[in-house]
């Protein structure tokens, strides 16, 4: 009963998701490394990846969390290096043109 009420109002032992999957895929997009990491949650999987670019010998990381979800994970892995590829289009140069290592875009 206590496992069902847990569930029920988001209560486990971990965070209400689960971790990322390890089981995702890179991709060279321009000078950018995409990693795409969907995020398991119950039966399906979150849209997550980080884009990568080594600027002036420093490892800068995007990551990104969307709210879609698919069922499949080769979905989900398909529509992550697709975002992906929107985001480095859009925001162009100054995606890493701050000096911070690490952040969400």
């Amino acid at each position: 009963m206590a496992s069902f009420l847990s569930k029920l109002f988001g209560f486990s032992n971990g965070s209400g998701t689960e971790a990322a999957a390890p089981s995702g895929k890179t991709e060279t997009y321009g000078d950018c490394l995409i990693r795409a990491t969907p995020i398991r949650e119950g039966s399906q999987f979150r849209l997550a990846g980080s884009v990568e670019k080594d600027v002036e010998g420093t490892m800068r990381v995007r990551t990104f969390i969307r709210a879609d979800v698919f069922t499949s994970e080769q979905d989900v892995i398909d529509a992550t290096l697709r975002k992906a590829h929107q985001i480095i289009d859009q925001h162009g140069p100054s995606l890493f043109a701050d000096d911070v290592a690490s952040r969400q875009v």
